[in-house]
């Protein structure tokens, strides 16, 4: 070490020769009102704080320019250089990079279902890159991991188990979730394929409606994606048939092939349709695994089902809210639903849909010892757990940052069951609104109106068809089925259209184009024989979940997908 004559401490040879990271890094001490971490962040909260619009009559992507400024090659030449940017520099470069992201939180945004971020899970999120508690072990996470535990304890006692029991672990998304319930049910099923890998024959189970997150799962453990059945949906509520799902747990018993696990959707993206859990229960106790094998795992796909929970307690007679008739039996219908989880061994959550920043994603298990057990692995000579809570042993992730687990928590913590309650309800009030208005076009359907969930799924066509009727035909009529094809196109040239819109900032009488989305297999048609797998439903998607939307947007929104219908159609013609 050189001494510092001035102060008396040491230098190192990096400082000696002029150079010190210590001004690189955030400082571990306070330093009155002028914390340079703070005040950096502030800066660059300003900075993009500026990207949003400063009226409501703007469009909904950040910034001024919604295109993508570089494609996949823009940079290969991409180097390290010998001496980095100032930090000004550096958080400028950052900022610019959300430059045409869509705004999640703008009222024009009716995309899928993207996160609107309340204020507490923002800041709580944002707090864990400061200090970057890691829920590997207690020594790690401290008294973090407090939201991770009381997380897992609110939504068990939401499902109806015993909290004290259960158990539960924030993860990457939903994607997430599936494969936990994967290798959960391959280690009860199979106990052999921790060590032995899988040697076995052996099915998962889902509708032909479940997320795709089943080909990830099924991809990544290896288990294969052959090894996928389907089952079908009913065509009056998309949830799973249960005599289907009968026949093939017949089928597998008589082969003795194990069942991995059985999935139910609560809650489908387009339909908001919820497999029925108790049938399912049942039918997997009357067709169990052979005494080889280990029982099937009965998984709810809840990511977006969950919230409806949050009506468990309400008065639905009284109706303290103020719930117009058909969203309180809405309401009401989803809780019934929903509160099948009580039959399931496992279900996943999403705080990100409709609530809280990405990724803030929860696996909750009714058996918190069984789990834990299953995939325990051996302790890590560097690892000393402390404490009584050291997940890293029988986690897929080992590290895990605390950001989703304290969104998550405060998000609970914060709206409470009345402020989840409010934001779906306010979903389901503008999709009645929306309907209502759609009413005065003939032209238009709504391709999912016995559905209970926000999402209004619609298809247009040219000015002088009945709308209904010809729906109708296409989805029952096997000779209809050309007709279906070329109104699919249709739809997807109109969504594509407004896409451009959006992008380009159009505006229509005054206001500009709104973000919708487009779905490419809504449901079947119903053909009998008919295996097409071409005999899909497209639709244009507005979700109205976001709690600034209005119902002049809403109004508006039906306008432009018109104006996008008149512009297309003459193309559409002339093929």
């Amino acid at each position: 070490m050189i001494k510092n004559e001035e102060s008396g401490a040491g230098l190192s040879a990096a400082e000696a020769s002029g150079f010190s990271a210590g001004h690189l890094f955030a400082s571990p001490f306070r330093n009155g009102n002028n914390d340079a971490l703070a005040t950096a962040i502030a800066g660059a909260v300003q900075q993009i704080n500026h990207l949003k619009p400063s009226q409501a009559n703007s469009s909904a992507f950040l910034g001024n320019n919604a295109g993508l400024v570089f494609t996949r090659g823009s940079f290969h030449d991409a180097k390290l250089q010998e001496r980095g940017k100032p930090l000004d520099e550096v958080i400028g470069e950052v900022t610019a990079m959300f430059e045409g992201l869509p705004n999640w939180g703008h009222p024009l945004n009716m995309s899928n279902i993207c996160p609107q971020e309340n204020t507490a899970a923002i800041i709580a999120s944002m707090l864990t890159q400061v200090f970057s508690p890691n829920i590997l072990e207690a020594e790690y996470a401290w008294n973090t991991a407090r939201a991770e535990l009381e997380s897992a304890a609110i939504l068990a006692d939401l499902a109806g188990w015993d909290a004290r029991k259960a158990g539960g672990l924030y993860t990457y998304g939903g994607s997430g979730c599936w494969m936990y319930q994967l290798k959960y049910a391959l280690s009860r099923v199979l106990p052999d394929s921790r060590n032995k890998g899988i040697r076995t024959d052996a099915k998962i189970i889902c509708s032909e409606q479940a997320h795709y997150a089943m080909f990830n799962s099924t991809d990544w453990t290896g288990l294969g994606m052959d090894h996928i059945i389907t089952v079908k949906t009913l065509p009056g509520s998309n949830t799973l048939d249960p005599d289907h799902l009968e026949e093939i747990l017949k089928k597998c018993t008589a082969r003795n092939i194990p069942v991995i696990s059985v999935i139910c959707t609560m809650a489908t993206t387009d339909a908001c349709a919820f497999d029925p859990v108790k049938k399912v229960r049942d039918l997997l106790d009357r067709y169990p695994n052979s005494p080889e094998y280990g029982k099937a795992l009965l998984y709810c796909d809840a990511v977006i089902g969950w919230a409806w929970m949050a009506f468990k307690d309400y008065d639905f007679t009284n109706n303290p809210m103020g719930l117009s008739e058909s969203v309180l039996e809405a309401a009401g219908r989803n809780l019934k639903a929903v509160e099948e989880i009580r039959y399931a061994d496992a279900f996943g959550v999403d705080f990100h849909k409709s609530f809280a920043p990405l990724a803030s994603s929860m696996f909750v298990y009714r058996d918190a010892a069984e789990f834990e057990q299953l995939l325990k692995r051996k302790e890590a000579a560097y690892l000393q757990e402390r404490g009584d809570y050291n997940p890293h042993s029988y986690t897929l992730e080992v590290s895990r940052s605390a950001s989703g687990s304290m969104a998550g928590w405060a998000t609970l913590t914060y709206l409470g069951s009345e402020g989840i309650r409010a934001v779906l309800a306010r979903g389901l009030e503008n999709k009645r609104y929306l309907l209502h208005k759609m009413a005065a076009y003939p032209d238009m359907v709504c391709a999912n109106q016995a559905d209970n969930g926000s999402v209004v799924l619609l298809r247009i066509y040219s000015r002088d068809t009945h709308a209904f009727s010809q729906y109708e035909n296409e989805l029952c009529d096997s000779a209809c089925q050309d007709a279906l094809s070329r109104h699919n196109k249709l739809t997807e040239s109109i969504g594509e259209l407004l896409w451009q819109w959006f992008r380009e900032g159009k505006k229509i009488n005054g206001m500009f184009t709104p973000y919708l989305s487009l779905t490419k297999g809504f449901r079947p048609a119903i053909y009998t024989g008919c295996d097409d797998s071409d005999a899909v439903v497209y639709a244009l998607k507005v979700y109205p979940v976001n709690v600034f939307i209005t119902e002049e947007i809403m109004d508006h929104a039906l306008v432009c997908i018109r104006a996008a219908r008149d512009e297309v159609m003459p193309y559409f013609n002339s093929n």
